[in-house]
């Protein structure tokens, strides 16, 4: 289990560097060719074209970075999800602040973002 939890925390630690680098596409890499984001109040978000284009929007409204913290995995054979606190910040301010799940796929060896949902403790 340790192993995967330390695979996934690299992977969280990619979708960071690549999110503070501005660059969704690298962001969008990471999700499985499946994978589907669904974010507080919209639609299902599937592929990666799309989720491409909804984080190219996040950084264009401003977001500047993403700071995830896994708080816990559970792993089982392919499939683990992991539940864990998220930060986003707008240049030194924070923008949001809550909770998500992840489902991850190893896909060739790799893990991979498959389902991705959040939602926000601001104000809470």
């Amino acid at each position: 289990m340790s192993d995967v939890r330390s695979q996934i925390e690299a992977g969280n630690r990619e979708f960071m560097a690549a999110f503070a680098k501005r660059d969704a596409a690298a962001v969008a890499a990471l999700y499985t060719d499946g994978g589907q984001l669904l974010p507080p109040n919209s639609e299902v978000v599937r592929g990666h074209e799309a989720i491409r284009e909804f984080w190219q929007g996040a950084m264009t409204r401003g977001l500047t970075g993403a700071t995830l913290e896994t708080v816990d995995v559970d792993a089982s054979g392919e499939t683990a999800v992991e539940v864990g606190r998220y930060r986003l910040t707008a240049g030194d301010a924070e923008a949001d602040h809550g909770k998500y799940i992840v489902v991850w796929k190893n896909v060739d060896g790799r893990w991979k973002l498959h389902r991705d949902i959040w939602n926000t403790s601001k104000g809470a």
